[in-house]
């Protein structure tokens, strides 16, 4: 009984398979069953899954035992740090129960977990060194600044000699033209006689004017009483 791979080193959460091959032999079309087990730090080995000749495939949450006559499939699922140490496994025949036949021992290593990465992030421009894309939008730009330029100063330079040509039919426009003649007509008015009003304006009869007299008292002054002559008075 041989045991397969003799190591291997997987990330957590991933998986391991290991295989459990019985040699022809021994395969002499007798009922046996293969149990695997595991060992950590040297102790003795643990019973961690079991599988007869005849079964077909079984799963559990942590294991996947796979029948290929006359070999074994073992694969270990969802790996945590503590599923590090020495798997084999073991042939037990079913007339000899109390008889296992050990297979080599096989070490598995479960490392830490690798940290994720964002793949979709871009890489980071050097400074100073723009993209390519960058580089071909300005050149396009420029190019199009060019080529506007080129088709304004066309323009205005037909436009210039244009202006300083006159064609030959039109010649005759240099004359100078003489300004028209503007007709005055006159309109004899006569003698305009305006009518009187036939009803002569009577002159408002004058109003009486009432005079008014007015007068002025003068009151004489009196003189303030002193003690003086207040006796006199009294006498």
């Amino acid at each position: 009984v041989t045991f397969f791979p003799a190591m291997l080193t997987v990330p957590a959460g991933g998986s391991a398979t290991f295989f459990c091959n019985i040699s022809m032999e021994n395969d002499s079309g007798l009922e046996y069953s293969l149990i695997w087990y595991k060992e950590t730090n040297h102790s003795q080995g643990q019973k961690i899954a079991e599988i007869s000749r005849n079964n077909p495939p079984k799963k559990t949450e942590k294991y996947l035992l796979t029948n290929h006559t006359p070999a074994f499939e073992i694969e270990i699922l969802n790996l945590h740090l503590n599923d590090s140490g020495f798997y084999y496994c073991g042939l037990v025949n079913f007339f000899e129960h109390d008889k296992v036949i050990e297979s080599n021992r096989s070490h598995l290593v479960v490392t830490a977990a690798p940290e994720k990465t964002n793949t979709t992030d871009e890489p980071e421009m050097e400074e100073g060194n723009p993209p390519d894309y960058i580089k071909a939008m300005l050149l396009g730009i420029l190019l199009l600044a060019g080529v506007a330029v080129l088709l304004i100063f066309g323009y205005l330079t037909i436009i210039h000699r244009r202006g300083g040509m006159i064609p030959c039919g039109d010649l005759s426009l240099q004359v100078e033209e003489k300004p028209p003649m503007v007709s005055v007509s006159t309109v004899d008015y006569g003698v305009l006689e305006f009518q009187r009003d036939p009803c002569p304006h009577v002159a408002p009869e004058p109003w009486p004017v009432h005079q008014t007299e007015y007068a002025t008292i003068i009151f004489p002054e009196e003189k303030p009483v002193t003690p003086e002559r207040g006796k006199k008075h009294q006498d």
